[in-house]
């Protein structure tokens, strides 16, 4: 096990964990939940997939960890009550993705990572970034994987109180981030593995299961059996003991990486 490395790139805060040794290795991105763990610290703790041959860089989304207003959440909570999605869901996928090409190209400059294909994962809402960047961008990739992600923008929305007052921008935005609908894109960008815990938010649960069967042979579902949707207990800003479910998820990302990294050679 090695200690984590802190860092910014781009402006992007990240935690990296190294391989063994330290050298140079392939490169796997991650983001975070907005549920526990809510910070790159946080979830470099909760999956930090070790014995792994790569560096795992794990970016912070926006208003969390180091960018958090005052030092907590509330600025982010003022915009789920403003807006749900216009306020907080889509401009947060927006912007974390938008700053994905300078913070990767920062991190190869940072450390000894080189220029071939990345692995992605996303939890939750980092999910739906995670397949942002395998179905809006050429960065080669060899493999993703998603944990209780925002698959379909609408189902997260549902989770919110009150019916959602859509209209035409509204619309435009959720279905832009509607990752069922382009599922033979993903499949044709990389292989990918979809981690849906059994306990998981129902609408959430239902999209991870339809993705992973109209992906046909690019994907693979791993249920989580008793896993809800957070993998760490409140307030998951801080890194925290590893609990059972997410070693069930780490286990599971460290064979699927573990695979697809020995067919990079």
């Amino acid at each position: 096990m090695t200690t984590p490395i802190s860092g910014t790139a781009a402006g992007v805060p990240f935690t990296a964990l190294a391989p063994a040794g330290g050298g140079p290795a392939p490169l796997i991105i991650s983001w975070h939940m907005l549920d526990a763990p809510r910070s790159d610290p946080a979830f470099a703790a909760a999956l930090p997939m070790h014995g792994l041959p790569a560096w795992r860089v794990h970016l912070g989304m926006p208003m969390c960890g180091a960018r958090m207003v005052n030092g907590s959440m509330d600025a982010a909570l003022e915009l789920v009550h403003k807006d749900p999605l216009m306020a907080y869901l889509h401009p947060f996928v927006e912007q974390a993705a938008g700053e994905f090409p300078a913070a990767l190209a920062a991190v190869r400059e940072q450390l000894p990572v080189g220029d071939g294909p990345i692995g992605v994962l996303g939890g939750s809402l980092g999910g739906a970034v995670a397949l942002r960047v395998l179905a809006d961008t050429q960065t080669p990739i060899f493999a993703g994987a998603l944990v209780n992600a925002a698959i379909r923008m609408r189902s997260v929305v549902d989770l919110f109180p009150g019916q959602y007052p859509y209209d035409t921008d509204s619309d435009k935005a959720v279905d832009s981030l509607d990752f069922l609908a382009k599922a033979d894109v993903l499949a044709e960008r990389a292989p990918l593995l979809v981690v849906s815990g059994e306990q998981d938010h129902p609408g959430l649960r239902a999209d991870a299961i339809s993705l992973a069967e109209a992906m046909g042979e690019r994907a693979q579902l791993l249920s989580i059996p008793d896993m809800a949707h957070p993998l760490a207990e409140e307030p998951g800003i801080e890194p925290a003991p590893q609990l059972p479910h997410a070693r069930a998820v780490d286990d599971g990302l460290i064979a699927w990486f573990g695979r697809h990294l020995r067919s990079l050679g």
